[in-house]
């Protein structure tokens, strides 16, 4: 047996990602890893679109309601994950269909990828500008490069190597930001924050703010039941990445916010979405945070991407390795194209349209429809209670297009005073009940039982 065969074996043996898989993860360690997954570049980053746009007070009470609102999402979606043991997108199939589920999986795995290479750009732009700043040599596709190499070496080694590595990544990138937060505040004080003048002409308004606040939790519950399958428990679970996820939010989008009223008040240019401007303030240890963030991140970046795969048919296993390895390399190639970085907030508008409505549809099915409850026959390749008509739920589908359709028209044709996440979610959400409500309680289980334990259960 060659190398790549057994260690294939050995990642078969350890990864869990194909079924449904039984948690062993408690409380604490849930948190670190949410903790240490959205203490990223790209969140520190989205805080200095706020300032000057707005107050550098209503900056940061506007990053912690928004917050709060998409974090009851990414919970409540990433709960079902671990009641049932299945990664977020072979949940879909509850409401979308065998078949159905197919569709949010591809756009799953499109967004993630798009994640991947701007965070692996905005870390190979950060060395770059430290290693040209030192030696003169420039080359920021190749620093992106090796950076996203290095992530996808990591996310190889899939949820042990995630486990494992994002406390220890944590803690050092908590122990850099407080250095950040204490030169930031003891060079200037709160109120000459607060004294920074508001620019208007950049048209950011309160609600515009608190939309793109909660576009960001929506963006990260693709993977929420990724890894709050690995809870023990509904308690450690939801605990856990409420928690986790916001404390690590509003303090990275705060964060985000100061460096670049720190900048403002220094008499630099307020340049949002770039991570030179700040680091050139801060020094090494800012870009310290930004690449290690990545390396947090990206690792679970990819690893849910390679998840999404190979558990988007029930009825075949693709092997993990070789997926692995295949998303890593498109991943890695990806990561060449900078000019990706000048699209963010429209990739952002692009999440929302994708995902908004996936999780509303998602949050009335199982909780509202199905009373809490998938049976096993969401692991089945055909029939059975979520084949709907021919594997696809096509109410679903509707919903999910007329939810898009709504986030594209309060965002380009009619800007919405709200912003376009809420009003797009509360649509599908109410949609998808009015629809659905003849088909309650079928497909329920009762009482609720995982699916790992059904599974065990059936084979004795």
């Amino acid at each position: 047996m060659n190398a790549y065969r057994r260690f294939e074996q050995h990642l078969e043996a350890n990864a869990e990602s194909f079924g449904p898989i039984k948690g062993r993860l408690g409380t604490r360690r849930i948190g670190m890893i949410w903790l240490a997954a959205n203490l990223v570049v790209t969140t520190l980053l989205t805080g200095t679109f706020f300032v000057p746009g707005v107050s550098f007070g209503a900056a940061l009470g506007l990053i912690v309601a928004g917050t709060l609102i998409g974090a009851v999402v990414l919970v409540l979606i990433g709960n079902i994950g671990t009641r049932t043991g299945l990664p977020t997108m072979a949940i879909t199939r509850g409401a979308f269909g065998t078949r159905g589920s197919l569709l949010p999986v591809a756009a799953n795995v499109v967004v993630l990828m798009g994640w991947s290479w701007v965070q692996a750009m905005l870390a190979g732009v950060t060395v770059n500008y430290l290693v040209e700043s030192a030696t003169g040599y420039s080359n920021p596709i190749l620093f992106s490069v090796l950076c996203q190499t290095l992530v996808v070496c990591l996310a190889v080694f899939g949820h042990e190597g995630i486990a494992r590595v994002e406390p220890w990544l944590a803690a050092l990138i908590l122990a850099i930001m407080a250095y950040v937060f204490a030169v930031a505040f003891g060079t200037y004080a709160p109120a000459e924050f607060a004294a920074i003048p508001v620019d208007e002409s950049l048209g950011y308004t309160p609600f515009i703010v608190l939309d793109i606040v909660i576009a960001t939790a929506i963006s990260w519950t693709v993977l929420s039941a990724d890894f709050n399958r690995l809870a023990r428990h509904g308690r450690a679970g939801m605990l856990g990445s409420g928690v986790g996820y916001t404390l690590s939010t509003v303090l990275a989008m705060a964060l985000g916010a100061t460096a670049i009223g720190y900048v403002i008040l220094s008499g630099g240019e307020a340049v949002p979405f770039d991570p030179t401007v700040i680091v050139a303030a801060f020094g090494a240890p800012l870009a310290v945070v930004i690449f290690l963030s990545v390396m947090a991140t990206n690792t679970m970046v990819v690893y849910g991407m390679v998840t999404s795969i190979v558990n988007a048919q029930s009825r075949r296993k693709l092997p993990f390795l070789g997926t692995a390895l295949v998303v890593g390399a498109v991943s890695i190639v990806g990561s060449t194209w900078l000019a990706l970085l000048n699209q963010f907030t429209d990739f952002l508008v692009l999440i929302g349209a994708f995902f908004v409505p996936v999780f509303a549809i998602m949050i009335v099915d199982y909780y509202l429809l199905k009373r809490g409850s998938y049976t096993r026959d969401i692991l089945r390749g055909d029939g059975g209670a979520y084949w709907y008509t021919a594997g696809v739920n096509w109410v679903a589908v509707g919903v999910w297009i007329a939810g898009a359709a709504v986030s594209y028209l309060l965002t380009y044709v009619v800007p919405s005073p709200l912003g376009a996440t809420m009003p797009a979610f509360a649509v599908s959400f109410l949609l998808y009940l009015a629809l659905s409500w003849n088909r309650r309680g079928s497909g329920a289980g009762a009482p609720h039982r995982h699916l790992a334990e059904e599974g065990h259960a059936a084979a004795r």
